[in-house]
């Protein structure tokens, strides 16, 4: 982190950020070796800043900055993202100093079109929504009134495919409403005219229903479930924001239930909403990993092994080219590990947990899995396979398929139905 004060030019541009080329000599040395050593520089670091310690954190972050590159091979980029979170942790003890250095953070329309990258060039959401599709289609199949509740996903990508399919079931067409809840309502308008436009040319009777708030504030009354729809909700990386809690204080003392799941009285209240709809199914999909410690530690390695497959991956992809869709991929990520690493409280909404955890959550609430059959995973194969990217695979894992790069699973997606 540095800067410079030109006495000619008053304009003054501070970031949280790395330098496009290592300090020092760092091409010389070994990559693997380069590796290692900044993964025990990482650990360090993290170890200190977790403890309050800055002389020694300082001293860390100046030895990454020899090694680490956001242009450099994919563990020098991802070090580089990790540095910037661990110092911006640092930072966040002085509110003024922190807020000057972090104006140059991505946009929200910057994270968007990142989203749109990766969404185009890897294979996660492409398998997801082919889950979704086909559980959708079978359990709806015989239905003439339909409610779908997309819990923030809000994707064409999604939802076209899906209304193409009911244009053609034998039995005529439904009746569907979609319900998006989002708090961005350009998303909303935008997605209602295209979906409108889809059913009206297929002749599908179809109504939008845009709900524009946060999960948090969400209330079943927003909803308007009637009597006789046949009722799904998608959840699609979007049900952990509701694990953010104020948990600085008597961190250490969190109440938890079996597994090591930590209590959450706010998803507890909104699962328990979810379940008095009585919905035929609720599909989740949510990032594979486990984010969601009280400890900078502990979330800091899980976060660690976890984008090291996404930078891997993204380094297969691009192979040693820069270029602007790649940064903004990075970016995106960054900004997760950012707020996995240099937030708290209520702030910190990456609290992505692995799915063994969501079961505990599920069946908690009074769901129980919904065993995905062969067909649906063969058909995902085939949409992964499209993409022609060597290195992911599926697996089926209690009733979950999840998309993993090489033997590290990425996301998962599972269906929910409530017990009888």
């Amino acid at each position: 982190m540095s800067s410079s004060f030109p006495s000619q030019n008053p304009e003054v541009t501070l970031s949280l950020s790395f330098p496009s080329i290592p300090t020092n000599r760092s091409e010389d040395v070994n990559p693997e070796e380069r590796g290692i050593k900044l993964i025990e520089l990482l650990l360090s670091c993290a170890g200190h800043t977790s403890s309050g310690n800055l002389h020694h954190a300082d001293a860390c972050l100046r030895q990454i900055l020899q090694h680490a590159s956001i242009n450099g091979d994919s563990m020098q980029r991802l070090s580089a993202r990790f540095a910037s979170a661990l110092a911006a942790r640092l930072v966040k003890r002085w509110p003024g100093l922190y807020k000057a250095l972090n104006n140059t953070k991505p946009a929200w329309h910057d994270l968007d079109r990142a989203w749109s990258i990766f969404t185009q060039q890897f294979p996660c959401m492409a398998f997801a929504y082919s889950i979704i599709k086909q559980v959708l289609i079978q359990v709806m199949s015989h239905e003439r009134i339909i409610h779908i509740i997309d819990l923030g996903s809000g994707d064409p990508n999604l939802w076209v495919p899906f209304i193409q399919g009911l244009g053609h079931v034998p039995d005529g067409s439904p009746h569907l409403r979609i319900t998006f809840v989002s708090q961005d309502k350009v998303a909303q308008e935008n997605i209602g005219a295209r979906l409108v436009k889809e059913a009206e040319s297929l002749d599908l009777p179809f109504q939008f229903n845009p709900v524009n708030v946060s999960l948090t504030e969400l209330t079943l009354d927003m909803l308007k479930v009637k009597s006789g729809e046949a009722l799904a909700l998608i959840s699609i990386s979007s049900l952990h924001a509701l694990l953010a809690e104020d948990d600085r204080v008597n961190s250490h003392f969190g109440s938890s239930k079996n597994n090591g799941v930590k209590d959450s009285k706010q998803m507890n209240e909104f699962l328990a909403m979810v379940k008095s709809m009585s919905p035929k199914v609720v599909l989740l999909v949510e990032q594979e990993s486990d984010h969601n410690h009280y400890r900078l530690v502990d979330r800091f390695v899980e976060a660690l092994h976890y984008y090291s497959a996404w930078f891997d991956s993204i380094s297969v992809a691009y192979g040693e080219f820069s270029c602007t869709d790649r940064t903004m991929l990075e970016d995106m990520f960054g900004n997760e590990i950012e707020n996995i690493v240099a937030g708290e409280g209520l702030e910190r909404e990456k609290r992505h947990e692995r799915y063994a955890k969501w079961m505990v959550r599920f069946g908690g609430a009074g769901f129980k899995p919904v065993r995905l059959w062969s067909g649906i995973m063969d058909e995902a194969r085939i949409v992964v396979e499209a993409y022609g990217l060597k290195g992911y695979k599926i697996i089926n894992e209690k009733a979950s398929l999840m998309i993993c790069w090489h033997d590290r699973p990425i996301y998962a997606v599972s269906a929910w139905t409530c017990f009888s």
